[in-house]
């Protein structure tokens, strides 16, 4: 079953792409082969092969997307190559307050996040990878910029004033990326991957 699409979809779809938001429990399997691909190619270099793996197999894996597809408090984007086309990058929005210390501090000092905390209009971008042969392969509108439209679209649809993400604090070409996507860093975090520690920014807009 897919539910209507984002705002996103037309304007991604002239292109060739097509951005809409899923929850048949059948996609998990396609969603984390996509998720495995990706997911090395952010991790910073001293990462190592068994460390990745096990956060796969933890956090991606097709039994933990079925999970995320169910509930409700989540929401699962997918980018297409066209209607019915293979599955080409996603997001997962997570529609509650951060449940993490350091980040519900960040907010609060946010311009304007104090207010969403108190009125539970907080979303994150819980994750957001694109294959790397799409990065630029459809030209009226890039994939990532496409996709990370459709899922601010999708978390204002949902009542979010802030939406937030974790980022490496080594991956500036992400970094570039979510500062031409209207994001600014509001402060830092901890991500733990298998018991290697690895130390995030925290970037915010509001949507």
């Amino acid at each position: 079953m897919t539910q209507s699409a984002t705002s996103a979809q037309s304007a991604a779809g002239d292109a060739g792409l097509l951005i809409e938001t899923v929850t048949d429990p059948g996609l998990a399997p396609a969603i984390a082969d996509v998720a495995a691909s990706t997911f090395p190619l952010a991790c910073p270099p001293h990462s190592t092969p068994e460390n990745i793996a096990a956060h796969i197999e933890q956090v991606l894996s097709a039994a933990r997307f079925a999970e995320y597809l169910a509930d409700p408090r989540k929401q699962v984007l997918v980018a297409r190559t066209g209607a019915g086309g293979p599955i080409v990058g996603y997001a997962l929005l997570v529609h509650d307050l951060p449940a993490d210390p350091d980040v519900r501090a960040a907010v609060d000092a946010f311009p304007a996040g104090a207010a969403a905390v108190a009125n539970g209009t907080v979303a994150e971008i819980s994750k957001m990878y694109v294959l790397p042969e799409h990065h630029a392969v459809h030209s009226r509108l890039r994939p990532s910029h496409a996709l990370m439209n459709a899922a601010v679209d999708a978390a204002r649809d949902r009542g979010a004033t802030l939406v937030w993400l974790g980022v490496h604090s080594g991956n500036e070409r992400a970094k570039r990326y979510y500062a031409k996507m209207g994001f600014r860093q509001i402060g830092t975090k901890s991500f733990n991957m298998n018991g290697a520690i690895e130390h995030d920014f925290v970037l915010a807009r509001e949507s």
